[in-house]
């Protein structure tokens, strides 16, 4: 996983695409109700909010905080014929193959600009976009089968897993059948990973919806479509109404608050994506906290003591001892480190232990 969190942003054109990713990012960038000619994709990086660093920097006084970033790839508006070049479509795609997740933005809302494809039909077109993907994984297949072929000719007997493996995933991807949904086993998908396929990536549906939506969008019956689309995938879905970030994202953290607690709305876009993102990943935080630095870092659920010590420093993961461990809650009820040891909250973890979110740690090594 790159050092920072990326997330492709795709949707057909006029969908509110852009201007989600600019309620996201405040990067500012200009909105166009067509497909860019832009060769490059727009790029915005965000701190990941995290309240808890907050309250842990009150109790410790950090000369800084530092928090987790997502990086977020706002790709031009993708339609029909994407995957063979129509709208530049292969020069964007190409964009979104280093990514760790794609959000595919849905339009749910109705207005006054044209519809790309005539009328509003979310379900319609998460297929088109969809199609475009498994038509792109499709050609990048074929070209690898070709190569697989010519090694197995010359005896290169691992070449038949792999081959196993792209053969299944082309039956799939030709009935429009996203790589997830074929793919079974780790062992599989490390055996394809190099290709970077589209329609492997985890999927999150952002559906755009009208702003008096927003305060109750279960009740649209285009969001309880995307919705139950998502489901039935393994994916995940929210909805937001890109016009309300829009104003959100120009006005300070106070007046955000006020703003959304008016609208009846409990969190602002950028932290539902993030914690949607974070649950489509399988990711967790364990933070580290100190007179130097509070800080956040982002691992695999799953993941173990000593590795995750490798976060911090290569040093730590190799010369680690223990994990002393305090769960954020029990800290910050207790008042203070000293506090939370003296009940006996502070644990000492091996090296096998498994990490869990809000887990606040120092790691002891001896290298």
């Amino acid at each position: 996983m790159s050092t920072n969190l990326e997330v492709g942003i795709l949707g057909l054109p006029n969908v509110g695409k852009t201007t989600l990713f600019n309620a996201l990012t405040k990067a500012g960038v200009a909105v166009s109700n067509f497909v860019s000619n832009a060769i490059e994709p727009n790029v915005g990086v965000v701190e990941v909010p995290d309240p808890r660093l907050l309250k842990l920097a009150e109790m410790y006084k950090p000369k800084k905080i530092t928090r987790e970033k997502m990086q977020f790839v706002d790709i031009a508006g993708l339609g029909k014929g994407a995957s063979k070049g129509a709208g530049l479509g292969n020069k964007f795609l190409s964009h979104i193959r280093q990514v760790d997740a794609v959000i595919q933005v849905v339009r749910c809302f109705t207005d006054e600009s044209m519809h790309v494809e005539g009328e509003l039909n979310p379900l319609a077109d998460i297929e088109i976009l969809n199609t475009e993907l498994c038509l792109a994984d499709l050609d990048s297949l074929e070209k690898r089968q070709e190569r697989l072929q010519k090694a197995l000719k010359s005896g290169d007997k691992k070449a038949q897993d792999e081959l196993d493996v792209i053969i299944r995933l082309k039956a799939g991807l030709e009935e429009i059948k996203p790589a997830r949904q074929v793919i079974q086993t780790k062992e599989e998908a490390a055996l394809v990973r190099e290709l970077n396929l589209l329609t492997l990536k985890p999927i999150l549906y952002v559906a755009n919806i009208n702003e008096n939506d927003a305060a109750d969008p279960e009740a649209s019956k285009y969001v309880q479509m995307v919705q139950q689309y998502a489901t039935k995938e393994g994916a995940e879905a929210i909805a937001i109404s890109a016009k309300i970030e829009a104003e959100i994202a120009e006005l300070t953290e106070e007046e955000a608050k006020d703003f959304l607690a008016e609208l009846g709305i409990a969190e602002s876009g950028l932290d539902r994506v993030i914690k949607a993102s974070y649950k489509l990943l399988g990711l967790i935080t364990f933070l580290t906290a100190g007179e130097p630095e509070v800080r956040a870092w982002t691992i695999n659920q799953g993941t173990r003591a000593q590795r995750a010590a490798g976060k911090i420093h290569s040093d730590i993961e190799r010369g680690f001892i223990r994990a002393e461990t305090v769960a954020y809650n029990d800290l910050i009820t207790s008042g203070s480190f000293a506090a939370a040891k003296d009940k006996g909250l502070v644990r000492l973890e091996g090296k096998e232990y498994i990490m869990k979110d809000g887990d606040v740690v120092n790691f002891r090594f001896n290298v």
